[in-house]
């Protein structure tokens, strides 16, 4: 985690902050673990109550080299209004875990059977000129609040149909089942990916009502040594819409001087950490909601050691997560960001204390993965999982402190149902050179901005843009069958991304990891590659606009073909703030060799 990002997008703790914290620590004595609801094994998409034990998704693995299973997408309606959607495997188990190999074949056949609950309510329909039935993966498809996806959050497989495409897949509900078929990658570092649907304008309400699942690539203990034989925990947070949005805040928080709401209808940032969300969080589906934050339950033994799999599955939310034990931010010993180990091989000869980084709070943009070691508290203490505020700019949505779960320690607590491998085989070198120790072909520069769509009514809506420096700010178009970018397999490039916005955004790149290079200027020197980063916000007064600057690494043949990056502030994405890359063949030998001849033939004529 660079430096910079702590205090460019994270507000420092305060005493006033932790007495609010201190306060929260002894709710969960009237919230304790409660049994779910007795008519949820019919419901459709089953939540579990505020206060329930954090239970994990079910495991999926491979068998032989081959993981085959069946996803259907669904949808429900809830009383209060909102609505839920879920990927239930064909038992009925709700976003089940995905774990996988190196090298295993993937095939998920796809059924959608979403109801149309309120089409007209939902906005426009980005039609894009309808598809046939059964027909996904074509130049012109339907995409609308029915219609489903799924997207491989940073693997590195082709974006091809029946693989990883979301610019040309859509099954709408009556469709043919859809099969998806590929190959894990060899080469993939093991970690935490996960999956969603990635439907283009309507990507938000989606993933927002509960949409997604984890998928595990096996083998972060063969990366580091030290996680041998641990117990793990897979831990998904998301968001949803406020359960209470007319409440007011709790008595244990401090008066907020005023309250916001921005164009969406969310609660704005006011910049004291306190105040309505935007949105609540829940941990595995059990939700945690304003104003008073009902922590889930997570049993841990005294002292025990633990590698948390931590996936910010959120549509909007950042998260800034903190263990404490009475009282006393805990040390969290990051492992692994964005699915690649610390020290991933190749990225320096890294000495075991280099591939453990321990901090005491984790910033996680929306999309990003963090896995880390944390300890049980010990006999007698509290523990509690906390996110703390996070500063998303005078545009951004409000994301103030709150719990998400009570640490309850007993020397019977049952541990996790999976224990990594005792006893690893090293991960084999890499075939490529260190992503930072090659040469950038090229130095491009994009940046987010956002503008009003009428500038003489300030209450009109704002359209998102992401853009390359030298086009002109557009909002995306799915019909467009020009790339934004062009680039070539085989190469890498770096990129310089400005925010001209008021609000923090987090760019995300699909079919392959960046290293972070700089960030708001100053020099970054990780050991580690990302797929999802902050850009942090312009403040109106500083001379220069905030930037990163990433190396974008084209190597790999499965880079190939046409795919999109955005801001995965999932609102801002499907509101047009999102280009597409495409990545040409490298040149075959023959190809080359005549233009190396072409090129001395001119440089002979020239003379």
């Amino acid at each position: 985690m660079p430096p910079s990002e702590e205090t460019c997008v994270f507000r420092p703790i305060s005493r006033v902050i932790h007495n609010f914290l201190m306060v929260l620590i002894f709710l969960p004595v009237a919230y304790g673990p409660k049994p779910l609801r007795a008519q949820q094994a019919a419901e459709t998409c089953p939540r579990p109550q505020a206060g329930s034990l954090v239970s994990e998704p079910v495991d999926l693995r491979s068998k032989n080299g081959v993981l085959e299973l069946t996803l259907i997408a669904r949808n429900v309606r809830e009383s209060d209004g909102r609505t839920r959607y879920c990927f239930t495997d064909g038992e009925g188990h709700e976003s089940p875990t995905l774990r996988v190999s190196r090298g295993d074949l993937v095939v998920i056949h796809l059924k959608n059977e979403m109801t149309d609950l309120d089409l007209a309510s939902a906005g426009p329909m980005h039609t894009h000129a309808l598809s046939r039935a059964g027909q996904a993966c074509t130049s012109s498809v339907a995409m609308n609040l029915v219609s489903t996806n799924l997207h491989f959050h940073g693997m590195t497989i082709p974006p091809a149909c029946h693989q990883d495409d979301v610019l040309k897949t859509s099954i709408g509900p009556g469709d043919p089942t859809f099969t998806y078929r590929f190959r894990v990658p060899e080469d993939e570092p093991p970690g935490l990916y996960w999956y969603h649907p990635h439907i283009h304008g309507f990507s938000k309400q989606q993933v927002l009502g509960g949409a997604s699942g984890a998928l595990i690539v096996e083998g972060i203990e063969r990366a580091n040594k030290e996680l041998a034989g641990l117990p793990e925990r897979v831990l998904i947070i998301r968001d949803e819409d406020l359960m209470n949005p007319n409440a007011r805040p709790s008595k244990s928080e401090p008066v907020v001087p005023h309250f916001l709401i921005d164009r969406d209808g969310d609660a704005a940032n006011n910049g004291t950490g306190f105040g309505k969300p935007a949105k609540d969080l829940s941990i595995n589906y059990v939700p945690v909601p304003y104003p008073d934050y009902p922590p889930a339950t997570i049993q841990m033994k005294p002292g025990e050691r633990q590698l948390w799999r931590v996936l910010n599955a959120s549509a909007i939310t950042y998260l800034n997560l903190e263990v404490l034990f009475n009282r006393a931010p805990q040390p969290l010993g990051l492992v692994a960001m964005d699915g690649v180990p610390i020290g991933v091989p190749g990225a320096r000869d890294a000495q075991p204390q280099e591939l453990i980084n321990w901090q005491t709070h984790l910033g996680i943009p929306p999309g990003a993965r963090v896995e880390f070691l944390v300890h049980g508290p010990p006999a007698g203490a509290s523990g509690l999982l906390v996110t703390r505020t996070v500063d998303t700019g005078p545009g951004g949505e409000n994301d103030p402190n709150r719990m998400l779960a009570q640490i309850v320690v007993s020397p019977d607590a049952p541990e996790p149902r999976f224990h990594l491998e005792s006893k690893p085989v090293s991960l084999p070198p890499p075939v490529r050179p260190w992503l930072g120790d090659v040469a950038p072909v090229r130095v491009r520069r994009l940046y987010f901005s956002e503008k009003l769509a009428d500038p003489n009514d300030p209450a009109s809506a704002v359209e998102f843009y992401l853009t390359v420096e030298g086009q002109t700010p557009k909002m995306f178009d799915m019909n467009s069958t020009t790339p934004n970018i062009v680039a070539q397999q085989g190469t890498v490039e770096d990129w310089i991304i400005e925010n001209r916005s008021q609000e923090l955004h987090a760019f995300h790149i699909h079919q392959l990891h960046f290293l972070l290079l700089d960030y708001n200027g100053i020099p970054v020197n990780e050991n580690f590659l990302r797929d999802t980063v902050n850009v942090p916000y312009y403040n109106g007064r500083q001379l220069a606009y905030p930037s990163v600057r990433i190396r974008v690494d084209f190597r790999d043949p499965n880079t190939v073909g046409v795919f999109p990056y955005h801001c995965h502030l999932l609102e801002h994405e499907d509101k047009g703030m999102m280009g597409t890359i495409q990545v040409a063949p490298a040149p075959s030998p023959l190809e080359q060799s005549s233009a190396g001849a072409g090129a001395r033939d001119s440089a002979l004529r020239n003379k």
